[in-house]
């Protein structure tokens, strides 16, 4: 009846059973199958040989999985089993955890402290929203949303009023989840099922204040299901995150080969070529990672090594990353395969003194109407054994509708992130909208060229906007929903400007893990007019040119072969379109050459053409436009080659100025400095390039400035770097309370006059000690460093 041959109906079973931690002992911990003690709970010399004998004769199945297979064997027998009691500390535990982490998620990754940047209310902005029918409420009220759903999270942390503070919490973040499409990934979806996962549990009955304020809730025994739920949840964001790594780009190290350059990775590049760092450490080390983690933190022998290695992974990730506070949440997460009584053994340890305010150690929980416990328990000689705590109950409804909860919420997350042959509207060159397929980090983009061109419908002008107008996002480049959106929201503005009946088209190339540039979406259709369904795949979607993609070994052989000045662009397009460029002129040595198919380029101002075959190259003209297109029966490949003889002129006068800068510093120079050249020695302070004439030495001064603030952060000690996060902190903090009240205080008695407004605003507004500088680095740096 149970096909355990398979590893991941084997860590199902693990899961429902609560595997060998879940075989408890039976002080009132609930154990259907285990043999219980009486009087004091102590054994004797008689009654210790027959509670090992009950050890040794425990089947496999019970040992592994906790639970025999004859509890799947009835409907009935799978009710007890999912609502078996068990210990509510570890549950409670990662409540707080969950409800703190999310607090402080609201105020940060949910954009608490920048509401007012990210709704600009009053202003003609496009949005992205899943349903068309949702839309931002005034900003104040936006206010009020957050507030209500860090309530909400504050109540959940602290098991106040629960159940309450649960649907608060998650009514708030699911609106704001569905306002907007372009902000989706993986961890907030994950955020969004916990919370709702939560509200049907009994988290609060370890270490809250409702157990405070009703004593029959006050450690009380939870249903096995709660930790069903959640421990399968966590196992399918590692196991299917990395059945989606089986994909061959991330498989050949194609999907985040950037990562290796880190300086997290500096240890492996110690011993392995970056090439191989890439592949290795970075690919396969979080493919394996990804498809074992689950299996390693069910299974006691492998627990510690389980949770060695995630946390270690995720650690990692909150320094290569910017993801909020998913690593901590995750983090919070790997408790929860433990014994769920082992916050009583951890806090037990701490001293007397400090147990009023930790959580329980003692006494055991107490019976709850939320379990199903046995009318009678047997003891390894096969006498019943009449327990007096706790009394036996049969199954309720609500039992049996937890069991089928349980079940079809199972079912649902398993099949979720493989239905996309359903939503097949949502589906691009990756499928489904980002987020709930689990598929992380396996497809990295990059975008080369974006034109969106508008053509008046009854005059026939032809104008071109500015990629990103009325919009703050940038995900729409890779959506044909969202794209369909905007056009849609571009054609109600346009007429504001006297442009009628618009019609919009796109021009967009992308790169997907290292291949050719290549359109996404079809330039010749008018958006605004293009048909889209959700449950229809999307006509006006350019197929992923999959066919070229061994041509990435080749651009790795042709990129080590250029100097470090030299770059190069690969692009791929399709028979019977073109493309239209402009050559900069800070780009003087510029030129085209075709890899494979048959291109003919036009240049403009010369109105003469060009045909090419594979192998010929054509200089290009720069400060001026030219056309390419592709004349032969199948796509066609080439690369754009290029030199910025602007910004190599400019480095080799920053060599020589530094040069010249360090031969007077340390006396070398005979000549004396011309005048214009004496900032190099007084000119290092901030702000003193201002009064340098000569732009290139003012460059040069800022960019020495720069540099000299980068190694200064970069070799802080830990209590600089602690000093920095803690004031950065502070601030964004102190804007997002300043402006809650702001907005509150604007609902309870209205607006206050305009002068006292704008008053408020820029007190809150107030930001740290160099603020400007700390800007300047993070163009410098790339990543944030506590």
């Amino acid at each position: 009846m149970l096909a355990t041959g398979t590893c991941s109906l084997n860590c199902f079973l693990r899961i429902l059973g609560g595997g060998a931690p879940f075989i408890e002992q039976s002080s009132g911990q609930g154990d259907l199958s285990g043999s219980s003690d009486e009087g004091e709970g102590t054994m004797d010399k008689e009654t210790v040989p027959a509670a090992e004998r009950a050890v040794e004769t425990e089947s496999m199945m019970k040992r592994l999985f906790g639970f025999e297979k004859e509890d799947l064997s009835s409907w009935h027998r799978l009710v007890c089993l999912l609502n078996r009691p068990t210990d509510p500390a570890s549950l409670g535990i990662f409540r707080f955890l969950f409800g703190m982490i999310m607090a402080i998620d609201i105020t940060q990754e949910r954009g608490l402290s920048h509401l007012d940047y990210k709704y600009l209310d009053g202003a003609p902005v496009c949005r992205f929203p899943l349903f068309s029918f949702l839309q931002p409420l005034p900003l104040d009220y936006m206010y009020l949303v957050y507030v209500v759903m860090l309530f909400g999270a504050v109540g959940i942390m602290l098991g106040c009023f629960y159940r309450l503070s649960c649907l608060m919490f998650i009514s708030t973040y699911w609106y704001i989840f569905f306002l907007d499409k372009t902000a989706w990934n993986n961890h907030s979806y994950l955020y969004g099922l916990i919370g709702f996962q939560l509200t049907f549990m009994d988290a609060n009955r370890y270490w809250s204040i409702d157990g405070l304020r009703n004593p029959q809730k006050k450690n009380s025994q939870v249903p096995l299901w709660n930790y069903t739920l959640l421990r399968f949840q966590i196992f399918i964001v590692y196991f299917i995150a990395g059945i989606k790594k089986l994909d061959a780009d991330w498989v050949e190290g194609y999907s985040m080969s950037y990562l290796a350059h880190h300086w997290l990775f500096d240890p492996f590049r110690m011993i392995l070529p970056n090439e191989m760092v890439s592949l290795l450490v970075v690919h396969g080390g979080g493919l394996c990672l990804d498809l074992s983690a689950g299996y390693l933190l069910f299974f006691d022998a492998t627990r510690p090594f389980g949770i060695f290695f995630v946390s270690y992974f995720h650690c990692m990730n909150s320094q290569l990353f910017s993801i909020g506070m998913f690593a901590y949440t995750m983090l919070a997460t790997s408790p929860l395969f433990c014994y769920p009584d082992w916050p009583r053994h951890f806090f037990a340890r701490f001293p007397e003194i400090l147990r009023p305010v930790l959580p329980l150690t003692s006494p055991p929980p107490q019976p709850s109407t939320s379990c199903v416990y046995p009318v009678t328990q047997r003891t390894s000689t096969g006498l019943q054994d009449l327990s007096p705590a706790p009394k036996a109950s049969k199954t309720r409804f609500k039992h049996k509708l937890a069991t089928l909860f349980t079940i079809l919420y199972l079912a649902e997350q398993f099949f979720l992130p493989y239905s996309h042959f359903i939503t097949q509207g949502y589906n691009n060159w990756t499928n489904g909208l980002y987020g709930y397929s689990w598929d992380m980090m396996v497809h990295s983009r990059s975008h080369q060229h974006v034109k969106i061109t508008y053509k008046d419908g009854k005059t026939g002008d032809v104008g071109y906007l500015n990629p990103g107008v009325f919009t703050q996002s940038r995900r729409w480049k890779d959506h044909g929903d969202m794209l369909k959106q905007y056009a849609t929201c571009l054609s109600r503005h346009l007429p504001h400007y006297n442009i009628s009946d618009p019609e919009i088209y796109f021009d967009i190339w992308v790169s997907i893990n290292e291949r050719f540039q290549q359109r996404i979406f079809d330039p010749r259709v008018n958006i605004v007019k293009a048909d889209w369904s959700p449950f229809r795949p999307n006509p006006w979607l350019m197929p992923l040119l999959v066919d070229l993609s061994p041509w990435r070994t080749k651009f790795q052989e042709i990129e080590g072969s250029l100097d470090n000045q030299t770059e190069i662009v690969f692009i791929a397009d399709f028979p019977g379109l073109l493309l239209e460029n402009y050559v900069s002129e800070d780009l003087g040595n510029t030129s085209v050459q075709v890899l494979q198919g048959q291109l003919n380029v036009e240049i403009v101002d010369e109105k003469k053409n060009y045909t090419l075959q594979p192998g010929e190259q054509k200089q290009l003209p720069a400060g001026a436009y030219h056309k390419v297109y592709t004349v032969s029966e199948g796509p066609s490949c080439y690369m754009y080659i290029y030199v910025n003889t602007t910004e190599a002129a400019l480095q080799r006068n920053f060599t020589k100025l530094f040069e010249l800068q360090e031969r007077v510093r340390n006396g070398t120079e005979t000549e004396p400095l011309p005048p214009e050249l004496q900032s190099l020695i007084t000119g290092e302070n901030e702000g003193s390039e201002a009064n340098v004439m000569d732009p290139v030495v003012q460059l040069f001064l800022r960019r020495q400035r720069r540099m000299k603030e980068v190694k200064k952060r970069r070799e802080a000690n830990v209590c600089e770097r602690l000093n920095r996060f803690t004031v950065k902190k502070y601030y964004m903090l102190r804007r997002a309370f300043l402006m809650t009240a702001i907005a509150m205080r604007n609902l309870a008695v209205g607006l206050p006059p305009l002068e006292q407004l704008t008053r408020e605003v820029a007190f809150a507004n107030m930001k740290e000690p160099e603020t400007e500088a700390s800007q300047d680095l993070k163009d410098e740096v790339g990543h944030d460093e506590l």
